[in-house]
């Protein structure tokens, strides 16, 4: 359900930052806006507390890699930088879960609530050594983006995808929509990673910015690479679908 709720969310926002690339319509949004969007579909209110469900779920399971590490990452440098990874997207995840909730719940998004990043970069740049702290969490997105990106280069999805059910060509065409979504996403990640990166430079909470802001970054660069990166965050979405079937989870 975590795997599917996300995949739900990432093709929301490819599909309409896609239609506003190609068309002009749609619109670069974030995930917030991507549940409204979800919200306003026929049972949509069901299917996002589906989602809310599911995002819960994810952020349970990561949390609990995150502390009792049931798939042996180790207790070397990148083991606990992997589980401090995932406790990170657990308090993420479990915050999207509630936003989900509260979105279904209330029967509209709340348009007149803070932006989240720059609700907690202003936090943070208000305590001491408050500029310090945004850059080093700026680093830690960036650090995150450019592992994707090596996920994306590297293609060692079949070690956690069980595809061996699939022709060799079904395979084939799955890595590699797979590696194009994770890459695109990795760019997204890596210019939110900037754009907190400036924040904390200029002491300025108005320049950080979430996905939505990042894809309205990356519209600048025009048309076609713009619809790249929305193509590829439906391509992602795709992947997410991959997971919640084909995830090999073992925690012998």
């Amino acid at each position: 359900m975590g795997y599917t709720a996300k995949a739900v969310l990432y093709a929301t926002i490819g599909v309409l930052a896609a239609s506003a690339a190609l068309s002009g319509g749609g619109g670069t949004t974030d995930t917030r806006g991507a549940m409204g969007t979800v919200l306003a579909a026929p049972f949509g209110r069901a299917l996002l507390l589906v989602v809310a469900a599911g995002l819960y779920g994810y952020a349970l399971w990561r949390m609990v890699e995150a502390i009792n590490d049931p798939e042996k990452r180790g207790r070397d440098a990148k083991g606990i930088a992997l589980r401090v990874s995932f406790a990170a997207r657990a308090i993420a995840h479990a915050v999207l879960g509630a936003t989900a909730f509260s979105i279904a719940t209330n029967g509209r998004p709340d348009k007149d609530a803070p932006d989240g990043p720059e609700l907690w970069t202003a936090r943070a740049l208000e305590m001491p050594g408050g500029r310090g702290i945004v850059l080093a969490v700026a680093a830690g997105i960036i650090g995150y983006a450019l592992y994707q990106l090596y996920r994306a280069v590297a293609a060692k999805l079949s070690k956690k995808l069980e595809l061996n059910t699939l022709s060799p060509s079904a395979q084939r065409l799955v890595i590699r929509t797979s590696r194009f979504g994770i890459g695109a996403r990795g760019l997204v990640f890596g210019m939110i990673g900037l754009l907190m990166a400036k924040a904390g430079q200029q002491r300025s909470a108005d320049e950080a910015g979430g996905i939505g802001e990042a894809l309205k970054a990356f519209s600048n660069l025009g048309k076609w690479p713009f619809a790249a990166i929305a193509l590829g965050l439906i391509a992602y979405g795709g992947y997410e679908l991959l997971n919640a079937r084909f995830r090999r989870i073992r925690v012998d």
